[in-house]
Order: structure tokens, then sequence, then C-alpha cells
């Protein structure tokens, strides 16, 4: 009885076994690696936590192709600003993905190609992505400079979505959460930095522009806390560009995503002002912006850059004298972070109020 059933049972399990391999399996998994960079910028309050701003105001370069939020922009407020981050595609055929990047305790402002957004604008989902490693270059590009266009020198694949065409993924959005780092003002130009959370925070840097003038101090890792000394600044910019292309580099971009992205942000990341710049553990981006991608790819690398800006005495004396001087120029020249800095010394002038408006007035030159 026992070989009766064995040897019914036997062709069954070959047919199956059959069946199983002949049949085609669902692709889990691509042969691609996508990799991702952008910046969460903030400004230090007196108590050195990130304080409440208008991050999404004043004059862009972004092409007005870009996909953005209307009717709000200058009404959302927020501690931090996330900008330009832009995801890469590596492979070595063409292939098809569906990207979702989350921002749960934000809003997403900008973004191109075209996706589908969340009710809340938290959420954008580009899907059947057609990735190409073809390199064709057939991008929109319009008269009017932007550095926009400079995060597209590397050698990425090309990417579609629907008729759209571009070298990357691209968004942006402002949010209010909790960052790895304070930053506190001491006595004698010191700032007491302190790691906010459990993962080490790396590549410290205290950079500071004054009239021109550039100097930097490299601090390295934070482990619980570090205290700067502003008479430690020294060097100059291009030592300062060589040293974030290596930290870059070694947390994990490319070479060329590294340059395309110290020249997207240079004119912003060295003006005028006092900031920290430090690499965002990877842990607490994965937090602030979950993203999927199916299939999976079998890499993928997130290095955003964290920028806080620092509200020093002599920052508030500069502006103090030129509000007092009726000096124009020397108010403009801190863009964004004018209002933040009037607030501290509870400044309020008409002169102050024109400058506001003119800056708000720039926000975009787009029409649509």
């Amino acid at each position: 009885m026992k070989r009766n059933v064995f040897r019914y049972l036997v062709p069954v399990l070959l047919l199956f076994l059959i069946a199983t391999v002949a049949s085609p399996k669902k692709v889990d998994q691509l042969d691609l690696r996508v990799h991702e960079w952008g910046t969460f910028t903030s400004i230090a309050g007196e108590n050195g936590a990130a304080i409440s701003w208008q991050p999404f105001g004043g004059p862009t370069d972004l092409p007005c192709f870009v996909d953005r939020l209307r009717n709000f922009k200058t009404s959302i407020l927020g501690t931090v600003r996330m900008e330009t981050p832009v995801l890469y595609f590596y492979g070595p055929r063409e292939s098809t993905a569906n990207v979702k990047v989350f921002f749960p305790k934000g809003v997403i402002t900008e973004w191109y190609p075209k996706a589908a957004a969340g009710s809340l604008n938290n959420v954008m989902e580009w899907r059947d992505v057609r990735i190409s490693p073809d390199g064709r270059s057939d991008f929109p590009i319009e008269r009017a400079q932007s550095h926009y266009y400079a995060a597209r020198q590397t050698d990425s694949a090309s990417l579609q979505v629907g008729p759209q065409k571009e070298k990357f993924l691209f968004y942006r959005g402002v949010g209010t959460f909790p960052l790895p780092i304070s930053a506190k003002m001491l006595d004698r130009g010191r700032i007491l930095v302190k790691n906010l959370g459990a993962d080490a925070v790396s590549a410290l840097i205290h950079f500071e522009n004054r009239g021109g003038k550039f100097r930097y101090q490299l601090a390295g890792l934070v482990g619980s806390g570090i205290t700067l000394d502003s008479e430690s600044l020294h060097g100059n910019l291009p030592a300062l560009e060589a040293d974030l292309d290596n930290i870059l580099v070694e947390h994990g971009l490319y070479k060329k995503e590294a340059q395309a992205m110290i020249a997207t942000w240079r004119d912003s990341w060295f003006e005028e002002g006092s900031r920290l710049i430090y690499i965002v553990p990877r842990s607490v981006v994965d937090s602030i912006l979950p993203l999927e991608i199916q299939p999976n790819p079998v890499q993928i690398v997130r290095v955003f850059v964290g920028r806080m800006e620092i509200i020093t005495p002599a920052i508030l004396e500069d502006v103090k004298q030129a509000i007092a001087n009726h000096d124009q120029p020397s108010l403009e020249k801190y863009s964004r972070f004018l209002e933040p800095i009037a607030k501290r010394i509870g400044a309020r002038s008409p002169l102050l109020a024109a400058v506001y408006t003119s800056y708000l007035s720039r926000a975009s030159a787009c029409s649509r």
C-alpha cells in the first residue's frame, strides 16, 4: 500500500517542482542603485533649539516648469526648510520603478517631474518612472539662469515620468520636526552644540562670512556635545569646498554628485552670516522622510546636510546699525533670515517692512 502511494506521489511532486521553476517570478528587486542628497535649513533660537520662521518666502530661481504649491507661499511657517532633495538612479539596463516619499511633519512645496500628491501635500508619488541608462539629455531648460540645473551634472540615468524628462526626481518642503542638534551662543563668541539624538552627528563645520571674509572650523564628530570657539576659525573658501567634497563622498555620494551638490548650494551655504553645517544621521533622515521604491533597489544612499543659522551678537549689532542708518543694502544681505534676526532685537520700522515686502514680492517670476 505504501509503495502504491509513493508511486503516485513522486510524479505529482515532480510536476509541481517543474511548474514552480518554469513559472515567471515576480520581480521584487532591481539591479538599481539610488542616491539622494538634500539640505535641512534651520535657525537656532536663544536657547539653542530651532525656531519657527517663514522659510517658504522670497525669491527662488527654480525654473517655471517645476510644479509648486500655489497661493500659500508667504503663510507657511516651520522650523525647517527641506531644500532640494534630489534622487538619482543608476542601473545597467532600462527599467521602471514606483517612488513614494512621505513627509508626515511637513508640506512638500515644489517637485518635478509631475507626481501624485497626497491631500495634505505631505506625500509625493512618482508612478512608472522610466529609468534609461543611455544618458540622453533632452531635458527642459529655460533662458533664465538657475542653480537647479547644476544637479544634472552627474553620470546617473535619465528619467521619464509621462512626457516629462529629467536627470533626477526633485522635491522641496517646509516642516516642523526635531533636529539632531541645538546650538546656543555663549560668551566670548563661543557656541555650545548639543547632540539631541541617539546617533553621533558627523562632519560638523562652523562657517562664518563677515563682509566677504570667509573662515571656518572643521570640528568633526559630535558625541553628546561640543563647544566651538570663533577664535579657532581659519581657512578659506577653496579649502572648505575641498573638505565638503571629501565629506560628502565619504558618506556615500559619488564624486560628481558631491560636486553637483556644492555647485547647487555654493551661493547659499557661503552667504553672509554664521552657521553650522553637518551631516544628518541616516536614521534621522529615514524617520523624517520615509522613502519607498518598488521594486526594491539593491542600494539606497541618502546624504542630507544640516544647516543651522547662528544669530551672533555681531549680526545683531550689524542689523541695529543698518536700521539706525537707513542702510537698506546692509539689511538685504541677510535675505530670508532678516525677519528672525529683527525679531530677536525687537526691531520694527518702515525700512524693515519695505525690505520684507520687496523680498517677498520677488517670490517667483512664474505666472502660472
